[in-house]
């Protein structure tokens, strides 16, 4: 057994993948304001689009153009994808993560993504930023519910053998808090990303880091 083991709050810690780890908000609310404009639907302000990152696609452009009807979510879907694909070259991780995940490792956590992105998107990010194997694990929306549903979470938890009460989920949006919640697991925030702290309150999360240094500290010292 690892030495600190005995020492750790958390087997099994699942990360959010967009504005939790990867430096994407921006653009992605850049690129959910040009899918819907090219569609013809009502454009959502800056608030209204950050709201719906860490949903899956489909469900987040219906929520962000419910003016748009479902017959042209596949055309706003891939105008979407239009966009994004433009500025994938600009997207990275935050300052900080690469360290964050190599202390974790050592540590002898375990490590999974939860993310709302498709399995294509998510390995295509891997790929381009070169964490191929970092994480022991991983789901995406397509391959499961989207968030806030537990199932996601219940499946890490499963194919790991990691208990609710042994597994954290970090992200940055109350899609990912409430999503711990139903899960029965514990939840840390960070309001760096898409949501306000303001909107993580009524769920409860152990903290709110305010930089990937913030998450690092709180999660050496109690994860």
């Amino acid at each position: 057994m690892h030495p600190t083991a005995p020492t750790r709050r958390f087997d099994l810690i699942a990360f959010d993948w967009d504005g939790t780890l990867y430096d994407s908000t921006a653009i992605i609310v850049r690129c959910i304001q040009a899918a819907v404009r090219d569609v013809g639907g009502t454009v959502p302000d800056d608030c209204a689009a950050a709201y719906v990152i860490g949903m899956s696609l489909h469900q987040a452009l219906a929520h962000a153009a419910p003016d748009v009807p479902p017959e042209r979510y596949p055309q706003l879907g891939e105008r979407y994808r239009h966009h994004y694909r433009l500025h994938h070259d600009n997207l990275s991780l935050f300052d900080g993560v690469l360290p964050l995940l190599d202390a974790l490792k050592a540590r002898g956590h375990l490590l999974a993504v939860a993310t709302g992105k498709s399995r294509r998107g998510l390995d295509e990010a891997l790929d381009s930023v070169e964490l191929r194997g970092v994480f022991d694990t991983s789901r995406t929306a397509d391959e499961t519910a989207g968030k806030p549903d537990p199932r996601m979470l219940h499946e890490l938890m499963a194919e790991t053998g990691v208990a609710p009460a042994r597994t954290l989920m970090i992200g940055d949006t109350t899609h990912d808090l409430l999503m711990a919640q139903r899960a029965g697991c514990a939840s840390l925030g960070v309001s760096y990303g898409a949501h306000t702290i303001e909107a993580f309150g009524a769920l409860a999360p152990l903290h709110v880091a305010h930089s990937v240094a913030d998450l690092a500290a709180w999660l050496a010292a109690h994860g």
